[in-house]
């Protein structure tokens, strides 16, 4: 789960970690009384997606009125399809030096790692190689000063700054094991009037550890109207930006499947794994959703075990009986019942494939037909 940056920022604050002076607002009035007050600043939308500023979504301001007709705007934003859910109003800091730092899990060594570049301000992948530095932390000792003076040297602060980079270091290492975190960024840490400060902040949590959470810690709520549909359908969904839709029954198959779309030239518009057993309501519900989206094409991939293939057949006999469907669909049949399940099709007029290779080619020709979403 990802925190908006107001959150983060209130958790620093708490943490002993500098941050810029600023409000919260979820409403234009309360935002015109504030921007009254501080004359100037800067405005910051807030959405659980990046680039809000290559988007227009962070704006600084030098009078209120300037203050007001930004906040007017950026409350009207949607970013990445997601709509700004709030502004953070803060002050205007001066700036001498822009910083990264962060500290996330790599999954490859299964150690916290902490990152540290001096090119600070833009994303850390396009920071060349040889100017991060990646430092591993041994979780049954955490981050001590010695790691956070490797990083000062690296950094090149010394005197006061390195201390207080130590510090940092520390604080926000408390952070990243008091909230199960799989990744508290700072970008950029700014370097101000001799002060470290964290003029942004990203913070990802482990939804899987909600239970070790912090009782403080509110839930953000991050699955597109069309996600939450499919979770009270009972199957896993994530919306993509392809154009073919894709159901099969169990994560690994899911996404082998969309990587032979990709292989073949394709772009799937979904993931969803309807394994489980999903029974004929549940597939037909599901078939109905990918529907809805208006793809080009739709391919299910079914290799039956525990969710049987005539269940499968019978779901999308009944939604075709029960609406009509423009969009041409590509089914491929193996498993448990696999014969009923094809006999059940052929009856119906409907061609099934038993190769894989031959129904997503398939697909994906249907597709490139139909044009792009």
């Amino acid at each position: 789960m990802k925190l908006f940056e107001y959150q983060v920022k209130k958790i620093m604050r708490e943490f002993g970690i500098l941050v810029p002076r600023g409000e919260v607002f979820f409403d234009l009035e309360q935002a015109k009384n504030h921007l009254e007050k501080v004359g100037e600043g800067v405005i910051k939308a807030q959405v659980l997606t990046g680039g809000r500023g290559k988007a227009g979504g962070v704006k600084i301001f030098s009078n209120p009125a300037e203050g007001f007709e930004l906040a007017e705007a950026i409350l009207k934003m949607t970013i990445k399809g997601e709509k700004v859910q709030a502004i953070l109003i803060e002050e205007k800091i001066p700036i001498e030096e822009e910083l990264y730092l962060s500290i996330f899990v790599d999954g490859r060594i299964k150690k916290p790692v902490v990152i540290a570049s001096k090119a600070g301000g833009v994303d850390i992948e396009e920071v060349p190689e040889e100017e991060i530095l990646k430092l591993p932390v041994d979780p049954l000792i955490g981050v001590r000063n010695y790691h956070g003076n490797l990083v000062a040297q690296k950094l090149g602060l010394t005197g006061d700054l390195g201390k207080q980079l130590a510090t940092l270091l520390i604080n926000l290492y408390r952070i990243f094991e008091t909230y199960q975190a799989e990744l508290v960024e700072i970008n950029p840490l700014v370097i101000s009037r001799e002060k470290l400060i964290a003029a942004d902040g990203k913070m990802t949590v482990d939804d899987d550890a909600r239970f070790r959470w912090p009782a403080d810690l509110p839930f953000n709520e991050e699955k597109t109207p069309l996600e939450k549909r499919a979770e009270e359908i009972g199957v896993s969904f994530v919306e993509l930006d392809g154009n073919i839709a894709v159901m099969a029954n169990g994560a690994g198959i899911t996404m082998a499947t969309l990587d032979l779309i990709a292989y073949f030239g394709g772009k799937p518009k979904n993931f969803m794994d309807a394994g489980g057993g999903a029974n004929a309501e549940q597939m037909a519900k599901a078939l109905d959703l990918l529907i809805s989206t208006n793809p080009k094409a739709i391919l299910i991939n079914i290799f039956g075990g525990i969710t049987r293939c005539d269940e499968v057949a019978k779901a999308y006999l009944t939604v075709k009986q029960q609406r009509e469907i423009t969009v041409p669909v590509v089914i491929r049949l193996v498993g448990t019942n696999e014969d009923i399940g094809v006999k059940m099709l052929q009856e119906a007029g409907v061609e099934s494939f038993s190769s894989l290779r031959e129904a997503v080619i398939k697909a994906v020709e249907l597709a490139k037909v139909g044009g792009d979403n």
